[in-house]
């Protein structure tokens, strides 16, 4: 068996959660296909949004994963999710599925609570996040209330002092949340931190994409 995993960030913790994660999903024996281009979250985040040509060449690393054989791929960046769901029925066509990383992530956070704190550490994450969260919410059929919290300053800073920076703006949004989501999977190690500081559920989408993968290679019957 053999994933692809589709990176626009390739920070050393979100590889190896995500990997981690996979395996403990599909065994250690699955192969896993890795291709990273953080050139397009570099144009995302210069734009402001996502324009054609960064979206293009997404879109071209799920057909290059698709080529090399894997069973199911991995796109494992909220920036740019709203390009996985437009590719969704040329994956289906192709029988390789694109499963989005943070999407049931959103369905649970919408299942625990109706506050729902998001946090992230770039505006071109956290919009399209509330987007996944709120479209969710109509499907369960549920009102929800989304609070913005962006962790300026964040991005690029190393394990400690992002923990730290994390820690202080979570602290501003706690009471008013019942569910704290982490809009990007590179924030899942603090996630157990700050679930036991502030005593709230904290939903981070590596272990969620991990388990809908699974979920998709069983629909299609590759194990």
């Amino acid at each position: 068996m053999k994933v692809g995993l589709i990176y626009t960030s390739t920070t050393p913790e979100l590889i190896e959660l995500v990997e981690q994660e996979v395996k403990k999903q599909l065994g250690d024996d699955v192969e896993l296909y890795s291709l990273q281009d953080p050139s397009i979250l570099a144009d995302v985040r210069a734009a402001g949004y996502v324009t054609t040509a960064p979206a293009a060449r997404l879109i071209g690393m799920y057909m290059k994963a698709a080529e090399e054989g894997v069973d199911a791929m991995l796109n494992l960046c909220s920036s740019v999710g709203e390009v996985a769901d437009s590719a969704q029925d040329v994956a289906k066509y192709i029988g390789v599925p694109i499963v989005r990383v943070d999407e049931e992530m959103c369905r649970e956070a919408v299942r625990k609570g109706q506050r729902i704190g998001v946090m992230a550490t770039l505006p071109t994450t956290l919009e399209p996040t509330k987007g996944t969260i709120l479209r969710m919410a109509r499907e369960c059929n549920r009102h929800v209330e989304l609070v913005d919290c962006l962790v300026d300053g964040a991005f690029g800073l190393d394990q400690d002092q992002f923990k730290a920076r994390m820690t202080e703006m979570a602290g501003t949004i706690a009471d008013k949340v019942d569910v704290i989501v982490f809009a990007q999977g590179s924030m899942a190690y603090c996630e157990q931190y700050i679930a036991d500081k502030f005593s709230k559920v904290v939903l981070s989408s590596p272990r969620f994409g991990a388990a809908e993968l699974k979920k998709a290679l069983e629909k299609k019957g590759t194990i």
